[in-house]
Parts: structure tokens; C-alpha cells; sequence
């Protein structure tokens, strides 16, 4: 019972470690250089990003091809540069959680 009420303390405690740790991935690449969670910097907010791509089919794909490739003319006259630099599956975790609402 103890080892029960335990395990379940931990898994409660690390239920928003995923988030806490997402932006701590994007702090660390430099993301939140240009963008933020809910209001637009340089870049757009990762919710308005969220927005966009809701219900698109194999959206944590395209946002991860966009991230990895840049792009221009999607949020307006500031390109997106391109994070090639940004191993695979540390831009695939921030699509998820962008896609998530970045929460």
C-alpha cells in the first residue's frame, strides 16, 4: 500500500516535469529568443502557432520540417531561420509541445 501511494505521489509530481522540461528545451536551442508562449516576440506565440496547425493531418510533422527547414512569409515578413543545428529529436519533442499549447 505504501509502495502504491508512493508510486503515485511520483508519477503526480512528474506530470508537469514534461512541460517545465519543453521549455527548458526551447531556452536551451534559443527559442524563446524569438518566441514565447502566449504573446508574439519576434515570432509568433507557440499558442497561436498551436492554433494554426490544429487538426491539420501529421501536423508534429510539418511543424518539425519547418522548425528544422525555416521558412518565410507564414507569420509575416520575418523569416524563420533555419535550426538545422537542433538535433532531430529535440525539434520533434518542441513540435509536440508547441502543438500542445506549449503547457
Amino acid at each position: 500500500m505504501i509502495r502504491r501511494a508512493l508510486f503515485l505521489s511520483a508519477m503526480l509530481a512528474t506530470a508537469s516535469a514534461p512541460a517545465l522540461a519543453n521549455l527548458d528545451l526551447a531556452k536551451k536551442h534559443s527559442c524563446t529568443a524569438c518566441h514565447a508562449v502566449d504573446k508574439k516576440l519576434v515570432g509568433p506565440a507557440y499558442q497561436e502557432v498551436a492554433k494554426k496547425y490544429a487538426g491539420q493531418k501529421d501536423a508534429d510533422k510539418n511543424l518539425a520540417a519547418s522548425i528544422k527547414k525555416g521558412g518565410a512569409g507564414k507569420w509575416g515578413p520575418v523569416p524563420m531561420p533555419a535550426q538545422a543545428q537542433v538535433p532531430d529529436a529535440d525539434i520533434a519533442t518542441l513540435a509536440k509541445w508547441i502543438l500542445a499549447g506549449a503547457k
